[in-house]
C-alpha cells in the first residue's frame, strides 16, 4: 500500500506533459515534411539505374523517414494523437 502512496504523490506533484513540438507548428511540418518525401520520390524515380543501387536506397530511406514523420506530425495535427 505504500508503493500506492509514493506513485500517487509522485503523479500529483509531477508537471503536466509539455511537448517537445508547439501544437500550432505540426500543421507547417507536416506539409513540410510530406512536400520533400515527394520532392525526394520523384528525385528517386529520375536517378538512373545503377548495378549496385547505394544511392537509390539512402534517398529512398531518407524520404520514407520523412513520409513516416509527415504522416505522424500530420495525424497529431488533426487530432490523432499517435
Amino acid at each position: 500500500m505504500s508503493d500506492y502512496q509514493s506513485l500517487k504523490s509522485l503523479y500529483t506533484t509531477s508537471p503536466a506533459f509539455a511537448p517537445l513540438v508547439p501544437v500550432g507548428l505540426l500543421p507547417y511540418l507536416a506539409f513540410a515534411l510530406l512536400f520533400l518525401t515527394f520532392i525526394l520520390a520523384f528525385y528517386v524515380s529520375t536517378l538512373p539505374k545503377a548495378t549496385v543501387p547505394i544511392r537509390e536506397t539512402a534517398v529512398s530511406s531518407v524520404a520514407s523517414l520523412l513520409g513516416g514523420f509527415g504522416v505522424v506530425a500530420l495525424f497529431c495535427t488533426v487530432g490523432v494523437y499517435v
